[in-house]
């Protein structure tokens, strides 16, 4: 097996990065730390944990430029778009910086004479974070702050396509005065991640990416009796309704679909539209797709770059010829886009209609961009169409009726439920999903919970 990796960018297929793979030695040594320096960092004030975490986010907001253009090279988005990812960290990150003191706080129960009674939410120890490379600070955000908000020590492990991005944090962190041993970064390969998982130090693991990948995560971590918190794939479906605002609902579904070239978990991949609209819909979704500009990510007028590899493009390209073979029809000319070439990452957008849930376009994860559109008759269809997916992350619907737009959303099983707008991680709101979309919660208060154990206190006093 190979002692080191490379990062071939999909912009122009040139190696980015290369590094070495961590050593088991310092695997060990890194776990050691990581778990030698919990107890001085648990016992710090909760305003010291954040101020140093308020600390790192802003270095990595002075720095947004330069990890914009590494965004860029490493994984293909458009650089004027790369930049909006430290935003999105720096909102997550205040929000729960915000709002945990509150979430950390004792928990009283009823008052009872000659007891004092309450629970303390407790840090586990030692959270093994894995993160993908489709949002690379957005999805580890998400685990690394409130970790170390709720005491914890942190090791990261970031996905072989953005290195750069662990080694950001870690510069970060160290810029903010983070002791030692707090956070760590390793460049694994898949064998020592499991063996990472199954080392008895690791009291959490939180894993964004393939459901697989989640597969993989839990059987590694079978029989420790330790929390994983999954965040896997998505199909995510959208349901427009007859009486919504159509423009609306098409500017915001196709940036929904397409933006960073699709690969997003909780992007727009299905769409359902009431028949009494159906044509004027697709007409105008067509008219906008094909405005897009698609080309290479570091020129400021590209608004779709490549996909991450030529495998994964190769996917979609297939998932698309089997839509056809059975049946369905392509809106958009790809000879339209020039950048649009077989046997590279550069994939042209495309819209696929006459489709059905026989099609691998309409249940699989295609994480591209590319859309399948669909003409429902009624309410009763669109929920029966939106639960038959092995998925549930979010769903949204596109209606001027929020009675309706509730009603149907209890019906839908999903994590989160969007009214008129989709493709949107809120702070403020549980991050969640259901099915082969995995399990457990990041993001809101809750977001602590799988970070922290309940302690009960019982003192009874002595007269």
């Amino acid at each position: 097996m190979s002692d080191h990796f490379q990062t071939i960018s999909p912009v122009d297929n040139s190696v980015y990065v290369e590094r070495n793979y961590a050593t088991s030695d310092k695997i060990t040594a890194a776990i050691d730390a990581a778990a030698g320096a919990a107890k001085a960092w648990r016992e710090k004030p909760l305003s010291e944990r954040a101020a140093i975490c308020t600390k790192a986010v802003q270095h990595m907001v002075d720095a947004k430029d330069a990890i914009a253009e590494e965004i860029t090279w490493q994984m293909g988005r458009p650089i004027s778009y790369a930049a909006g990812e430290v935003g999105g960290l720096e909102e997550r990150a205040t929000h729960m910086i915000a709002v945990a003191a509150d979430a950390l706080k004792d928990i009283p129960t009823e008052e009872k004479d000659g007891f004092t009674r309450f629970i303390r939410r407790v840090p586990l120890g030692v959270v093994f974070v894995i993160a993908p490379w489709n949002y690379p600070y957005l999805t580890s955000v998400n685990a690394i702050i409130p970790a170390l908000l709720a005491g914890n020590t942190v090791i990261l492990k970031h996905s072989a396509q953005t290195p750069l991005c662990a080694e950001r944090y870690n510069d970060a962190f160290e810029a903010a005065g983070l002791p030692d041993g707090v956070f760590q970064y390793l460049h694994l390969n898949h064998s020592d991640t499991e063996k990472v998982i199954k080392n008895d130090k690791i009291d959490y693991v939180a894993f964004t990416g393939s459901v697989p990948g989640g597969a993989m995560v839990e059987n590694a971590a079978a029989g420790r009796f330790i929390g994983v918190g999954l965040e896997l794939g998505g199909k995510d479906p959208a349901y427009v309704r007859g009486d919504a605002d159509v423009d609306n609902a098409v500017e915001n579904l196709v940036d929904g679909a397409f933006f960073n070239s699709g690969q997003s978990c909780c992007g727009i991949e299905r769409i359902y539209v009431d028949e009494s609209i159906y044509d004027s819909f697709v007409e105008k979704f067509k008219t906008m797709v094909e405005s897009y500009i698609l080309g290479d990510p570091t020129d400021t007028q590209t608004q779709l770059g490549p996909m991450v590899k030529t495998g994964a493009a190769d996917y979609v390209r297939g998932q698309i010829k089997d839509a056809i073979n059975a049946g369905a029809r392509t809106l958009i000319d790809a000879s339209k886009f020039p950048a649009n070439q077989n046997s590279t990452p550069y994939l042209a957008p495309q819209v696929v209609v006459d489709v059905d849930h026989s099609m691998r376009i309409m249940t699989e994860e295609s994480f591209g961009p590319v859309i399948g559109i669909m003409k429902v008759k009624s309410d009763e269809e669109a929920i029966q169409l939106m639960n038959d997916s092995e998925f549930g992350l979010t769903a949204s619907i596109w209606t001027k009726d929020q009675d309706k737009a509730l009603a149907i959303g209890e019906q839908v099983d999903t994590g989160t439920w969007f009214m008129n707008r989709c493709d949107y991680l809120d702070p403020a709101l549980a991050w969640t999903g259901v099915k082969n979309s995995g399990r457990g919660c990041t993001l809101s208060s809750l977001g602590f919970e799988p970070l922290t154990r309940p302690k009960s206190f019982h003192l009874k006093t002595q007269s």
